[in-house]
């Protein structure tokens, strides 16, 4: 059980810094003519209690390609909402695009968006345990090169949506997928903002002031295991040096995976610090929801 919580250490650490060095490569995947083409679409309705009265969620599994590699995403949105609205791109913790990144993004198509959960590991890959998914991660976040091209090719496709008001596009996302946007913000990607969910938090970045595109919020659990005080301050102090619009929220009896309803059992199965925090995650949902009004310049 050691072992494994050391595991999950040594790749949410690295993750934070993985920006900044490339140190191993991504296996390179053989370019199949199937991964260059059109995205498939298979449409069909999604059920939520939550969902508005009158609305008409419809979900689609979609394929994309980045350098040969293809990618397997879910897109979303309200099919009842006329003309364009604002895109958001959900990037999954490191267990892969799962249920969780589907449901976040079906509540994000409930608030009127269109969603995309994007799929950073190809072919919709999911870990069974820690030790997979700190491989899968620590692959992408090695090179971030490839980890950016990916990123950029579900931007891509978000933006190309007949529902979706280019202009307007936002990034969040969970663990690793936390990790993922933060870098994606450092790197210049041309996103309105980025919001970072018990996400590692990156201390360095070869940014200058100006580069960094995005506004920035931070959801933190102030009793995660993972990420140290000094590593916060760290974070900020960045922030502040790179003159990027932030802000950092701590809920200070919260852990790693706060918004995680499951987050309690998977901690118990593999011995690993996980815990929900209801309260935690049902403030953080509202306080982003107020973040994308102020960078949208409307409600969602």
């Amino acid at each position: 059980m050691l072992k494994q919580v050391f595991v999950l250490a040594i790749v949410l650490s690295f993750a934070a810094s993985a920006c900044q060095r490339v140190e191993e490569k991504v296996e390179e995947v053989e370019k199949t003519a199937e991964a260059e083409k059109a995205p498939e679409v298979v449409e069909e309705e999604v059920v939520t209690e939550e969902a508005p009265k009158g609305s008409n969620i419809v979900g689609e599994e979609v394929e994309y390609s980045s350098n040969g590699t293809t990618l397997k995403g879910y897109l979303v949105y309200d099919k009842n909402i006329e003309g364009k609205r604002p895109g958001v791109l959900v990037v999954h913790e490191w267990w892969g695009l799962n249920d969780y990144a589907r449901k976040r993004a079906n509540m994000l198509a409930e608030l009127g968006y269109t969603a995309l959960a994007v799929d950073m590991y190809g072919g919709a890959k999911q870990a069974a345990n820690p030790d997979e998914a700190g491989k899968l991660s620590g692959m992408v976040m090695s090179n971030m090169e490839d980890a950016q091209a990916r990123f950029e090719a579900a931007l891509n496709l978000l933006k190309g949506q007949e529902t979706v008001d280019a202009e307007q596009i936002a990034a969040i996302g969970y663990c690793f997928g936390g990790a993922v946007v933060l870098n994606m913000a450092l790197r210049g990607v041309d996103l309105d903002g980025v919001a970072s969910f018990h996400g590692i938090l990156p201390t360095s970045s070869n940014a200058k002031p100006g580069d960094v595109k995005a506004d920035v919020i931070v959801f933190h659990g102030g009793a995660d295991q993972f990420l140290t005080n000094e590593q916060v301050e760290q974070f900020k102090g960045l922030m502040e040096n790179l003159n990027v619009d932030y802000e950092v929220i701590v809920y200070p009896d919260a852990k790693h995976s706060f918004t995680v309803v499951e987050a309690d059992s998977l901690g118990e199965k593999f011995g690993i610090p996980l815990a929900y925090n209801e309260e935690a995650d049902k403030d953080s949902w509202e306080k982003m929801k107020e973040f994308f009004k102020k960078i949208f310049g409307k409600e969602g």
